[in-house]
């Protein structure tokens, strides 16, 4: 196992030799989406690195404990209306209706891009007693306080013995000269306070009875309870989008120091955001799109639709904590990219080690496939760098293809490197990156190119050929049906 991994860690702002909280168990937490509207491709970018990240630390034998939450209660808006119930009123449904629908079509998505399901997915609404017992816990501490029914967690209080901002950088006092006043600003001791319950209003659809107020739990507060609850006071990985990084997970540090004195993470990572053309995505400026408008090509910003594999391969070009700029030469970039990189996987897939082959190896070879084998584990282990672990594997092509036209003879790299090549590619190529081979090739039509071989051999009087191509397609499952006027075919029963 390779066990040195330097990740950069936004608590420290630098890079740190990850350790993992109880070798080899890895316990990571991701802020998972907020299920009211359609999955966007700033999620999507998120949740492959993350899923990357799972993947590689599986791939280096660590047990990982993969949790990523389900937001289906509490992110507000700035009106202090939840955004599941503001949907559920537009589309006369109940928030539950709202929920499941946008939650399958979320893991639909992750499916797609050949995202791995994570070992527990908690949702903030099955978890609500554990926030209430956090609730409780702060204001036992003296770092919460109840205010016409709503609960806030008092920044100012926190901050006399803990530095609040100290994920971001930021001072409390610039943050009190750059606050507005939002809802419920009245109730707050200051305008930095942030809700841990709040009082609902007669006309909110998603509330629970508690002691304080017929309300609701604040947003920032479930990720708390339950990377809390799966993963201990303390565990390894805690990541999410850069966006979250204040004041939500900022937020979070501060709960769990108010509640256990532990910090949660100890590992904080997160990943940046998206452009268009060098521009920052968004639907104001009417250049985002949706993952299945990227695939099927219909948006007015496209050339062309793109397949899944080619997508995350074009996401993992991009190290997950830099920003990744969409364009159509670049997309269509990865396209080709990606295609060399199939044909590559196709080949050594195929090939294996001949029988009765002795070496007579080639050490500068032998040390070169070494070297690049090498190579992929150091950028992997250098903060999970994707970019250049696929850099690394081109170089592995390009032997791969030099074996497959005879220009490079197996019996100079030897069974060992060969097998270690293999083994390699394959390994970061499916088991890390999770690309798998993808084909657009169209089995009805292929089928009907041999049809047209086997009406001609009929009308040739070749029955030898006639037999031999109706012997193998049945052996594809596939017979063939003649007909008065025709040559057809159906699946074999």
């Amino acid at each position: 196992m390779i066990a040195k991994l330097k990740v950069f860690n936004s608590l420290t702002r630098q890079k740190e030799i990850f350790e993992p909280l109880s070798p080899p168990h890895v316990g990571m937490y991701v802020c998972g989406p907020t299920v009211y509207s359609d999955v966007h491709l700033g999620n999507v970018r998120t949740f492959l690195s993350f899923d990357t990240i799972n993947r590689y630390l599986r791939f280096l034998g660590y047990k990982v404990r993969y949790v990523r939450n389900i937001t289906d209660v509490g992110h507000l808006l700035d009106s202090g209306e939840d955004r599941i119930s503001k949907k559920a009123k537009l589309d006369n449904l109940e928030p539950m209706e709202i929920v499941q629908k946008y939650a399958n079509d979320f893991h639909e998505v992750m499916a797609t891009f050949n995202a791995l399901t994570p070992d527990i997915e908690p949702s903030a609404t099955g978890h609500m007693l554990e926030q209430m017992e956090m609730i409780k816990a702060m204001l036992k501490n003296g770092l919460a306080y109840e205010s016409n029914g709503s609960v806030y967690f008092d920044v100012n209080k926190y901050n006399e013995s803990h530095p609040y901002g100290i994920l971001s950088g930021r001072k409390v006092e610039d943050l009190l000269a750059q606050t507005r006043n939002l809802d419920g600003g009245d109730d707050k001791k200051s305008q930095l306070d942030f809700a841990l319950w709040k009082k609902a209003a007669p006309e909110h659809i998603m509330r629970w009875d508690t002691e304080w107020s017929d309300g609701f739990p604040g947003w920032h507060l479930e990720c708390s309870a339950m990377s809390t609850k799966y993963l201990g006071e303390d565990f390894d990985i805690h990541g999410g989008g850069m966006d979250l990084k204040f004041p939500h997970h900022e937020c979070e540090i501060a709960q769990n120091m108010g509640t256990t004195g532990h910090g949660g993470a100890k590992y904080w990572l997160h990943t940046n955001m998206l452009t268009v053309n060098g521009q920052k995505m968004s639907k104001s400026v009417g250049n985002s799109f949706l993952p299945r408008e990227l695939m099927s090509g219909e948006h007015e910003l496209l050339d062309r639709g793109y397949s899944p594999m080619t997508i995350r391969f074009f996401m993992m070009q991009s190290h997950y904590a830099s920003t990744l700029d969409f364009s159509n030469d670049a997309l269509e970039s990865a396209r080709k990219g990606f295609v060399k990189l199939s044909n590559a996987l196709r080949l050594i897939t195929a090939l294996d080690w001949p029988e009765n082959v002795e070496a007579n190896t080639d050490e500068k070879q032998v040390q070169q496939i070494n070297t690049f084998c090498d190579n992929c584990h150091h950028a992997m282990n250098d903060d999970f760098n994707t970019a250049l672990t696929i850099a690394h594997l081109f170089n592995i092509v390009k032997k791969i293809n030099s074996i497959h036209t005879r220009q490079l003879n197996l019996e100079a790299i030897g069974q060992e490197t060969f097998i270690r090549m293999k083994e390699t590619f394959i390994g970061f190529t499916e088991e890390v990156l999770g690309l798998k081979y993808e084909s657009e090739i169209d089995g009805e039509s292929l089928i009907q190119i041999i049809l047209n071989e086997y009406r001609e051999a009929k009308e040739q009087r070749n029955f030898e050929k006639v037999d031999e191509l109706r012997s193998r397609l049945k052996e594809q499952g596939v017979i063939v049906k003649d007909m008065k006027d025709r040559v057809d075919w159906a699946f074999d029963e």
